[in-house]
């Protein structure tokens, strides 16, 4: 059996990654996997333990990073995030292509540990637009959306570190691009 694809989606936060998933995940031609993260942020409304994320406290995020548990891991705005690395190669040994919804910091170590992985830069049309959806969602305190976007800032910097860059202007449109470039990979 052929190992899957790794597939990584990363741009800013903010920017709508989760919003483009959502327009490709189901295609079945994909054959995709969504890698579910670990983070030590507290669970938001609607979100679902072992679907959005695992969380955990900072002690057991503390012991998978020292147990090599995790594929790559980030700190962001005082949290941890990262990705389970038994259960993505379990998925791609399985065949499937497993698609890993990511920060740039954490994509920066997948390609260090995964050369080949397939990775997409999602960009918003704007400054102004990614900085009208962060405020959009209502969740944080001021300190926090300019954290988000100074962070913002300084990761679209590294947009040539990325194999493709989709322009999030329109989910569909950029869901139906991401398909195309995992297509054009398997």
């Amino acid at each position: 059996m052929k190992k899957g694809l790794l597939i990584v989606l990363s741009g800013p936060s903010g920017v709508g990654k989760g919003t483009v998933l959502k327009e490709f995940i189901q295609d079945s031609e994909l054959n995709l996997s969504y890698s579910v993260s670990m983070t030590t942020r507290s669970q938001r409304p609607g979100e679902i333990e072992g679907v959005n994320y695992y969380f955990v406290d900072r002690e057991r995020f503390a012991q998978a990073i020292e147990n090599g548990e995790l594929l790559e891991y980030a700190e962001f705005v005082g949290n941890f995030y990262g990705t389970p690395l038994k259960e993505v190669e379990r998925l791609r040994n399985q065949g499937k292509n497993v698609l890993l919804e990511i920060e740039v910091e954490g994509c920066k170590q997948v390609c260090e540990k995964c050369p080949d992985a397939i990775t997409i830069f999602i960009v918003p049309p704007s400054m102004e637009e990614l900085e009208r959806r962060i405020r959009g969602r209502k969740t944080e305190p001021e300190e926090i959306v300019q954290r988000r976007l100074s962070k913002a800032e300084k990761e679209m910097n590294l947009i040539g570190n990325y194999k493709y860059i989709v322009c999030n202007e329109d989910p569909k449109l950029a869901g139906e691009i991401c398909s195309l470039v995992i297509k054009r990979n398997m």
